[in-house]
């Protein structure tokens, strides 16, 4: 995901900017189409929570101005994509989810135009397997895929419902957890105060930030985070952000 240096202001609205796509080129095989952000813009709740939590918290009132260039929140394309890529990159570090994501969508380029759940349907098992997914994670991407595809999802809804109630939908559905969820809540509904406290990622910094480097345990993340509210999804931001800047 990119970065860009600079908050935008607080009037921008909450919601998912629009998607546009990609031109079509002129050229036998044209590039898979993902759905991306057709501009950059912050949460609406981005500023007044980083100023929040620098008055709030001690370690946040250095993190925060030490990352300027780590940018802020935005979604990563669509619902289907966004949980997709959360699949591909449970139980693996980053670099590795990345690395089988884009061969995911290299094979998913010699069936279809777009990534979406027809094109992962066109996909023979073996084919996903040679991306690098495991078998399990193979099942899960495709049931994730029958779900979307046959209506079983109403996304439409999950704006006016809360976060535990999209959480109890979403993990109704096979190889999706909790954390997955709640990477879907920050990534593509942008939620202002999600707490993913089975990221491996966000329980390191807090050790770091927290504790010098002592092992910490569910209970007392909890605890560090309670002085977050009610901008958790920044603040783990932000703990990702100072563990490994360039991440996305």
């Amino acid at each position: 995901m990119p970065y860009i240096s600079k908050v935008a202001k607080t009037t921008i609205p909450t919601k998912p900017t629009k998607v546009t796509k990609l031109a079509k080129s002129s050229k036998p095989k044209e590039p898979l189409e993902l759905i991306e952000p057709s501009n950059l813009i912050a949460p609406d709740y981005w500023d007044a929570g980083c100023a929040a939590l620098m008055k709030q918290d001690r370690m946040l009132r250095k993190i925060i101005p030490k990352y300027p260039n780590a940018g802020f929140l935005t979604t990563r394309g669509d619902a289907f994509q966004t949980l997709a890529r959360a699949i591909v990159g449970q139980q693996i570090s980053v670099k590795a989810a990345n690395s089988i994501w884009n061969r995911v969508l290299d094979a998913t380029k010699k069936k279809s135009r777009k990534f979406n759940p027809q094109a992962i349907l066109k996909l023979e098992l073996m084919e996903l397997r040679d991306a690098g997914l495991s078998l399990r994670k193979v099942e899960y991407i495709r049931d994730l895929a029958i779900h979307f595809d046959n209506g079983g999802l109403h996304c439409a809804q999950w704006d006016q419902l809360d976060d535990e109630t999209v959480i109890a939908q979403l993990t109704a559905i096979r190889g999706i957890g909790r954390w997955t969820a709640e990477i879907f809540l920050i990534f593509y509904l942008m939620r202002p105060n999600v707490l993913p406290l089975d990221d491996v990622g966000l329980i390191k910094a807090i050790s770091e930030a927290y504790f010098s480097g002592e092992p910490v345990s569910r209970n007392e993340a909890k605890e560090v985070a309670a002085n977050w509210e009610p901008y958790r999804t920044i603040a783990t931001w932000y703990m990702w952000r100072s563990i490994d800047p360039k991440t996305a």
